[in-house]
Order: structure tokens, then sequence, then C-alpha cells
């Protein structure tokens, strides 16, 4: 008896009015499996109703897991690859960066809404990071196509990371700057990098395509030239340990990896007792109550010397002495983290206002509150309590096992 298969009329038009080239080839593939095996076609109307609902977006949040946003081209193959990832609870395809509001397929497929094929992904922070899940992105696309993704062509499949907040802004860039400095690529970085304003779901028959239609995605990958085109430009380092990065460590070839502490994936907080014998009453009051010391009156607001100023309680590195500033305002400021995933950002409406707090990523110490007022190229100012850090001076931090580290005072 023959199977039937039911397809949007969306993708249906879709094929049959040759938007691109890659919807053709997407066409070539369904009826080359049809006639492979006896699988007829049938088109239907299908609702653009989109699943998951926001019922399910707004249920992975409070699960306390974080949300990223990309495009790598065709969403059924970024869905999948993210979706492989450890810490990766669910990845849902949908479109990004346009002007219309809920697109379907097919208004998404002729290129004229501005929007681009995406997947939003929601993972858990303390299994894999937002740099992790960069280093995977630039494993599965090619950020150097601004006019498509491989078979797929047009804008609707440009590669684009759309960033939720400053601290992802920071990373994104730092990652594609280190990406463009490798030398992997000849031709220059086209990934476009701009701030999320609203994601649509895709509709329901999009979702988990590479599950539910396991032979046609197969077929369909392999003839798009993406792995080949991968495994040409990573070769053995297309597979690594994603969870490896981010927390203080640079990306892209083993010759950048900088790796903040070894211990930290096995760091443990202390209890609330331990806490109070091993800090003294000011730096327990700063870090775990949330206090603020006197402005110069503190030990390191007019620190000059070369090191890394890391967690009094977790030892995970902070700060540079190369982005340390006189801010005059008392105490040590600095205009970026080594690296923005060791910090997390949180709003602070104390004392009638709103500021934004700063605290370590391991230790959840308070450490101070982060300003727009700072020097270029940032236009940050980290207002940090010293109580809140133990500096390292350049010259013993290989003993204390920061050797990696001592490039970032040489850049």
């Amino acid at each position: 008896m023959t199977q039937m298969y039911l397809l949007s009329i969306e993708t249906f038009s879709k094929f049959f009015l040759k938007f691109t080239e890659g919807t053709i080839m997407k066409m070539k593939i369904a009826i080359a499996l049809a006639l492979l095996t006896g699988v007829s076609v049938v088109t239907v109307i299908a609702s653009p109703t989109t699943n998951p609902d926001q019922v399910l977006r707004s249920d992975l949040q409070q699960q306390g897991l974080k949300v990223a946003t990309f495009a790598g081209g065709c969403f059924w193959c970024t869905e999948s690859g993210f979706e492989k990832l450890p810490g990766v609870k669910e990845a849902i395809s949908g479109y990004a960066g346009g002007q219309e509001k809920n697109p379907t397929y097919g208004q998404v497929s002729s290129g004229s809404t501005g929007h681009t094929e995406a997947v939003q992904v929601y993972y858990d922070p303390q299994v894999i990071t937002y740099d992790g899940l960069l280093q995977s992105l630039w494993r599965q696309m090619d950020p150097t196509d601004g006019r498509g993704s491989f078979v797929d062509r047009g804008t609707q499949y440009r590669p684009a990371v759309f960033f939720h907040n400053d601290q992802q802004r920071m990373l994104a860039e730092e990652s594609m700057a280190t990406l463009a400095a490798s030398g992997r690529y000849s031709k220059p970085l086209a990934t476009e990098l701009t701030k999320l304003t609203v994601f649509y779901p895709a509709e329901d028959y999009h979702q988990d395509y590479y599950k539910r239609n396991s032979i046609r995605y197969k077929y369909y990958r392999f003839n798009s030239g993406r792995d080949q085109y991968l495994e040409k430009t990573w070769g053995d380092q297309l597979h690594p340990d994603f969870t490896q990065f981010g927390r203080g460590q640079k990306m892209d070839s083993d010759k950048t990896d900088i790796s903040i502490s070894g211990q930290l994936k096995s760091f443990k907080k202390p209890s609330d007792q331990e806490l109070r014998n091993s800090l003294t009453d000011l730096q327990y009051e700063v870090t775990q109550q949330d206090s603020t010391e006197r402005a110069y009156q503190n030990e390191f607001w007019n620190e000059k010397r070369e090191g890394i100023y890391v967690d009094i309680v977790s030892g995970e590195a902070l700060f540079s002495s190369k982005d340390k500033f006189k801010s005059g305002t008392g105490w040590p400021s600095f205009s970026r983290p080594i690296s923005p995933a060791s910090i997390s950002e949180h709003t602070d409406t104390k004392f009638f206002m709103s500021r934004t707090e700063v605290r370590s990523q391991y230790a959840d110490s308070h450490l101070g509150h982060l300003f727009n007022d700072g020097p270029k190229p940032t236009g940050l100012r980290y207002c940090i309590n010293s109580a809140s850090l133990r500096f390292i001076p350049r010259e013993e931090m290989a003993d204390a096992g920061y050797t990696e580290l001592l490039s970032l005072l040489s850049e």
C-alpha cells in the first residue's frame, strides 16, 4: 500500500516556484526519495500554527535554562547540531531578523520578509556555556557566506548571531575576532551580529525534522555539501568537547585555548560557616551579603602592578591589569572582564535606583556594579570591590596555576 506523506502548501509551492537553488535541491531530493521508496507526495493546505508555543518556551526558561539564538543556514541542520550537544535541552527552529510578523515558511522562503532561518537554543549554563555554543555554530556552517548557506541560496539562509544581552554580544564579538584571526578562512567573515528583537517558531513539521524524516534529512544534508565543507575546513577539530569552552577560555584552535582554572568545573561552593571561617568580616559582608566597601579605603583601588584579579572564594580569573583604569571613584575599575562568561549580570533595585549588579559565575560572589561610562572601546566600567578579589602579580601567576593567562598581559 502506498504510504502518503503530507507537506504544507507553502513547502510544495516553494519547490515549484523555484525561489532559490536550495529549494530546487530539496525538491529533487523529495522526488528522488519518492521514486526510490514508492512514497507519494500529496499537498494539503496546512495551518501556519507553530509548535512549540509560548507555553513551552516559558516552561524551558522557568527550568533555569538560558537561551541563545543563531542562524546557520537550513534550520533542519542547525537544530540537529545543537540538540546533540551536552547541556542543550531544546533547540527550536524558527525565523528571526526580519520585519514580517508571524511569518510562514512560504513567506520566509520567498526572501521577501527579511527573516533568516534560525534556531533558538535552551541550554544549561552549568554544563555548556555560550562560548561553547558559539564554537559549535562555527563548526556547523560557513561564516563567510552572507548570501546563503551551501546549496540554499538567498538572505533567508544568511548566517547570524542574534544576541539577547550585552554579555552575549561581547562573547560573540570576541569569538568572531578570534575566528577571523585564526587564518582558517580565505575570505572575511560575513556573519551578521545583531540584537534579537523577536523570534517566531516555525511550523510544527519543521521541528525535529532530522528525527521525524531521517531518510529525507540525511539525503538532503549529504547532497547540500555542508558536511564535506566542514570536514575540509576543521579536520580533526570538527568535534571537540564543547563543554570545555568558556568561563575564561579563549576559543577556536588548540593554540588559543586558555584555561582559567582546571579545578573550576568541580568547584563546590563552601558552606556558609566555612566561608565565615575563611574570609575576613569585610570579605564575607561584601561577597555574601552584597555590601560595599569604602571608596579609597580598600586594597586594590590604586594597585598598578601587572597581574590578574581572581574571585576571593573560588579563584576564578575575573579581571586583568591590562583592562584596569583610573576612574576617580576610589574602587578598582575595569573596562572589561577577562571573559564575559566569568561574570553574571543582575538587576539591582536597592536604594530606590536601578543598577546592574555583577557576580562571579562559579562562586556567585557579589563583585560590584556595571556602568556605561567607561573608556573606549567598550564604554563600560566594572566598579568592583577589592574585598571580592585576590590579586596575583604577574611574577606569581605561574606558581599560582595561571601560566596560560600570562599571554593576556603580553597582548
